[in-house]
């Protein structure tokens, strides 16, 4: 009663009725078309066939007319190319569109790889021209060692300076008339050198007594 109640309500669609189909895996019947398809397109194929379509015609006309089961215009066979014809099409159709979903796919995951890989690559782009100007801003190995050159010439040239000074012997005092400042206060004479702070030069000039 309660079905019967349940079936007059306008409110709910009536369920389909009609003639219900055998089920069947898809994935199944589509390898199986596949393996056909690719049977179907070998150089075998085409061989067998043609051995079989001659021997049909050699039987059915060299053969004893009781034993012809296709006599001439060979009706038989005709209807039977044109039934392998009818299911090779539709056959043929869905293997090629499974590859035509087979390579959408793998079209698909190219573009994703390809957009993942200049995604990285920009990225280590963008690192590297960091790295560069990070690195521009750092002592190279190159600029060390032409700094630490100079100094090291400076300071041998200043050692040089110091043991000329220290080596040269002591001025007498009170110098010959019309001599220079050094030779009549003392000093000793000036060497052919810069005058810097190395040797003491600025010491020894507010030691010496003003004249």
């Amino acid at each position: 009663m309660a079905d019967q109640r349940r079936a007059e309500r306008l409110d709910q669609p009536r369920e389909p009725r009609g003639i219900t189909l055998p089920r069947f895996d898809a994935e199944a019947f589509g390898r199986w078309s596949e393996g056909i398809a690719r049977g179907m397109g070998t150089a075998n194929f085409i061989v067998y066939m043609t051995v079989v379509i001659a021997l049909w015609f050699g039987w059915n006309t060299l053969a004893p007319a009781d034993l012809r089961f296709d006599p001439y215009t060979f009706t038989f066979l005709t209807l039977v190319l044109s039934l392998q014809a009818s299911y090779a099409a539709p056959l043929i159709l869905l293997a090629q569109n499974r590859q035509t979903d087979r390579d959408r796919v793998a079209l698909e995951e190219d573009r994703r790889r390809a957009t993942m890989q200049k995604a990285d690559t920009e990225y280590l782009a963008r690192e590297v021209a960091a790295l560069r100007i990070a690195l521009g801003e750092v002592a190279t190995r190159d600029f060390l060692r032409s700094e630490l050159v100079r100094l090291a010439e400076e300071l041998d040239a200043a050692a040089q300076r110091r043991q000329k000074r220290e080596l040269r012997p002591p001025e007498r005092t009170g110098g010959r008339p019309g001599s220079g400042e050094g030779r009549s206060g003392g000093g000793e004479p000036p060497l052919d050198e810069p005058r810097d702070d190395l040797d003491g030069d600025y010491v020894r000039d507010r030691r010496r007594p003003e004249s």
